[in-house]
């Protein structure tokens, strides 16, 4: 087998301990040297790591991505060797053959051989935007849940406000739960403070609003879940400025993003903080989109295709643009959810998901490869992007395909 690295190190890392294997040229010609060590995690432990491996000359450090356990060591040898993070999947041994040792000296072998491909790791800017839009979004969820856990409060109390009022926490239901906390549990003066369209609904508010409300119990359990919650929105607030910061320098990436339909300023903030602003990590879209694991993989044996499951990529990007790549399949010509889509059913993304969202129900990216604005392609683009003759011949076949004999006639 081809040796591609002379000098290499596979890292077995765990929380603790890291475990390193070093293969180096032997004494005679085609002889290969083999020594593992093992090493603690501290950063006084790492720096040890470091002189051990430059003492050996190693040129190319490959490491399992374990959990966050990975990163202090990545971190700390990044600046001085070409450190591959490397896909646990991809690494697999022989079973029952599992220790430390081996599985260093197995990582060493695959990257000596040039066996296993590097995952990619953002530069150190986008790492720390990351690590905010990622605590961002675990907060926006955080909030979610406890909107849910005050429904389930108010529906053990009788108080079925969300059946009448569409949000749980608008500024009218928040208006109420905070009389009813006070005190106040009366439903009609409760009703009455109903704001705007729900002002149309005071009877069916009064009727909803009437429970067996414990101030001791609901009452205390309510106030807490309120108070947590203008907490999140605090911090949620906070994150998000200090995001708009750290994203200055690649202000023109984000804008770029969108001039995408669909793509809004936290969505845009997401994905230059999960992909990077230099795209060329990615050779191509279809890379991109593999890696974000949104589309289908290969399962093919003995000339059969069988349904392949998606990889599990980034869940942040696979999240994110949803809004964006569905919205202009999902609305023909309506009021688009996001402001930066005026009209998404008459744009060539929308047509482009309608023709593929039955047979094909993944979706689907566009790496940008110039730093350009969006060109929108047009309602047309996909019906005379091929000449008419190219068309005729596929309108015939799928006809055909239908049980059909088809004859043409030149019109007049």
């Amino acid at each position: 087998m081809d040796r591609l690295v002379e000098r290499c190190a596979g890292l077995d890392v765990h929380k603790d301990a890291v475990t390193a294997t070093v293969r180096t040229p032997g004494p005679t010609p085609g002889e290969r040297h083999q020594e593992t060590q093992t090493f603690i995690t501290t950063t006084k432990g790492l720096l040890v790591l470091l002189d051990w491996l430059q003492s050996h000359r190693v040129t190319r450090v490959g490491m399992e991505s374990t959990g966050v356990y990975w990163k202090p060591v990545f971190y700390a040898l990044e600046g001085d060797f070409e450190c591959w993070l490397l896909n646990a999947q991809h690494l697999r041994n022989v079973p029952g053959r599992k220790t430390d040792v081996a599985d260093s000296a197995w990582i060493c072998q695959l990257v000596e051989h040039g066996l296993v491909r590097p995952s990619f790791v953002p530069p150190k800017p986008i790492r720390a935007l990351r690590d905010l839009t990622r605590y961002r979004k675990s907060q926006i969820e955080e909030r979610t849940r406890e909107v849910q856990r005050l429904d389930k409060v108010l529906q053990d109390a009788g108080i079925k406000l969300t059946s009448v009022a569409s949000e749980t926490l608008g500024a009218s239901a928040r208006a109420m739960l905070d009389e009813l906390i006070s005190g106040n549990h009366d439903p009609k003066a409760l009703a009455d403070l109903a704001k705007g369209r729900l002002r149309a609904k005071l009877a069916q508010l009064e009727e909803a609003l009437e429970g067996h409300f414990v101030p001791d119990h609901h009452g205390f359990m309510i106030g807490h879940i309120l108070s947590h919650i203008d907490y999140i929105d605090e911090t949620i607030e906070h994150l998000s400025a200090r995001i708009e910061e750290v994203i200055a320098p690649f202000s023109e990436k984000v804008e770029l993003l969108k001039t995408i339909p669909g793509i809004d300023q936290r969505t845009a903030e997401v994905i230059v903080a999960e992909i990077g602003a230099d795209m060329n990590q990615f050779p191509s879209a279809a890379h991109l989109a593999s890696w974000a694991g949104i589309c289908p993989g290969n399962n093919e044996s003995a000339g059969k295709h069988k349904a392949g499951r998606a990889r599990n990529g980034s869940k942040m990007v696979a999240q994110e643009p949803h809004p964006s790549s569905q919205s202009g399949g999902s609305h023909q010509g309506h009021l688009c959810p996001r402001p930066p889509c005026t009209d998404p059913g008459s744009s060539g993304s929308g047509q482009s998901h309608r023709r593929h969202a039955a047979p094909h129900p993944r979706r689907r990216f566009s790496r940008p490869r110039q730093a350009v604005p969006y060109e929108e392609l047009g309602v047309d683009h996909f019906e005379h992007r091929h000449s008419d003759e190219q068309r005729t011949k596929r309108l015939i076949r799928q006809l055909e395909q239908l049980g059909h004999k088809v004859m043409l006639e030149p019109a007049a």
